[in-house]
């Protein structure tokens, strides 16, 4: 249940990682609106991630939240954001998450 909650914690990282660079796009109303998504987020986020790593061991789950929290907004900008997606992005990318499975695998 804590790695479910884990990776909650890192979607919500994503999502306000993303609300501040669609933040940092707007002006005015539409600009306040996505730093609200952000703080929503932040707060969620984090309070999973204090929950999750009550039974986790913290660097593990520090590791992975930044883990899920990075690759999920390099999509997102990919995606959205119209960022580059060259060779070398992805492969890194790539290793990103392999890192994560492999923390997941050996941790207890």
């Amino acid at each position: 249940m804590n790695w479910l909650i884990l990776i909650i914690a890192g979607l919500f990282e994503v999502g306000f990682a993303a609300c501040l660079g669609k933040a940092r796009l707007s002006n005015g109303m539409s600009a306040i609106a996505w730093y609200g998504g952000f703080l929503v987020c932040l707060t969620i986020s984090m309070l999973l991630l204090i929950k999750a790593t009550q039974q986790l061991p913290i660097g593990t789950a520090y590791a992975v939240w930044t883990g899920i929290g990075a690759v999920g907004t390099v999509i997102i900008g990919i995606i959205f954001l119209k960022e580059p997606a060259d060779f070398w992005r992805l492969f890194f990318i790539t290793t990103l998450i392999a890192s994560i499975i492999g923390l997941k695998v050996v941790s207890h």
